[in-house]
């Protein structure tokens, strides 16, 4: 196949936007790449080909009018935690009277340009122009679609948050225009905003050019409240690091956690929990409350739009020690107990 002038441009630049961390080895990081936890075998490039050359992709629409969401609170009081999901993998965390948002994407498409690569089948749940003063943002890893640029920028320039991301993210980001860019390795906290941020292990990869595959940190991260805790899973599979933070840092008041972009389950299962899996991740972090995300906004696998949702909620009326997991509509303001 001869590419085109366009193909060509896109792919010099994903192979000029890759990012790497130098510093000491550690036992997640072996001085060049960094690693899962427990013995997680890395996704093949046979692998991948062999997934586009035989997936059946579910049908989704071309775009889905949600009903208006009513503007979220400027802030909420001591004690008080609030969970909006704006899309993906995007939530507004509103804790203590200070406001988180994660992985904020607010872009039509999620890739190295605008235009290209997969597009949004929803509108953001909360308008920009809504958007109440943002204290923190966190950045699970470096894929587009959690890690877009011009929304960073954009959020940076609005609120001047702090920004939170794992290692050797750093540079893209202030090149792309963002400031106050802290990096941290699993277990490190901060709490310069007032709340304190603990990036923890997930079970994932990073990539963002050609050949920087697992030369930056992914990571997930728990936010410590007045009542509680808060878990905020990115993207991950299922593995060892949900006892570990358990084990670590206590129970959850609150998990985020994602249930989709993960069909056909042997391609996906090392880095995507299923709706499933996810239930039993917030049993094992002892979540009094879970709330889903990562669905039915951009599609990146194989299931059918709105099929993850739907076995989720299957999975949980045919569980008999069924736990509080909600599914969120966009925009919809979740008061946790």
């Amino acid at each position: 196949m001869i590419l085109g002038v366009r193909s060509l441009f896109v792919l010099f630049l994903i192979a000029c936007s890759g990012v790497r961390y130098q510093g000491p080895p550690s036992d997640h990081f072996d001085g060049e790449r960094f690693h899962n936890m427990g013995d997680v075998a890395e996704v093949s490039f046979y692998d991948l080909v062999k997934w586009q050359a035989t997936r059946t992709q579910g049908h989704w629409p071309d775009f889905v009018t949600d009903p208006p969401a009513t503007k979220p609170r400027e802030r909420v009081g001591e004690g008080e935690l609030v969970v909006t999901w704006v899309g993906h993998a995007t939530m507004l965390v509103q804790l203590d009277g200070k406001n988180i948002l994660t992985d904020p994407v607010w872009s039509d498409t999620v890739g190295p340009l605008a235009g290209v690569g997969p597009k949004r089948v929803r509108a953001p749940g909360v308008r920009f122009e809504d958007l109440p003063p943002i204290d923190a943002i966190v950045i699970s890893h470096s894929h587009f679609d959690h890690m877009d640029l011009p929304s960073l920028a954009r959020l940076s320039a609005a609120f001047a948050p702090r920004v939170y991301a794992g290692l050797g993210n750093k540079r893209l980001l202030e090149e792309a225009g963002v400031k106050n860019v802290s990096e941290l390795d699993w277990w490190e906290a901060d709490n310069a905003t007032g709340i304190e941020v603990t990036a923890v292990p997930v079970q994932h990869f990073s990539r963002r050019g050609l050949d920087d595959a697992m030369r930056s940190l992914w990571a997930g991260y728990v936010f410590s409240g007045a009542r509680g805790r808060v878990y905020f899973g990115g993207d991950t599979g299922f593995g060892p690091h949900f006892s570990a933070v358990r084990e670590k840092l206590g129970p959850m008041r609150a998990a985020l956690l994602p249930i989709g972009a993960y069909l056909p389950r042997w391609f996906m299962y090392r880095q995507h929990i299923s709706p499933k899996e996810a239930i039993a991740a917030a049993k094992i972090l002892g979540a009094d409350t879970a709330i889903a995300m990562h669905f039915d906004t951009f599609n990146l696998a194989d299931e059918a739009f709105e099929q993850a949702p739907r076995e989720l909620r299957y999975a949980l009326e045919t569980t008999r020690d069924a736990q509080r997991f909600w599914i969120p509509t966009p925009g919809a303001a979740l008061v946790v107990p």
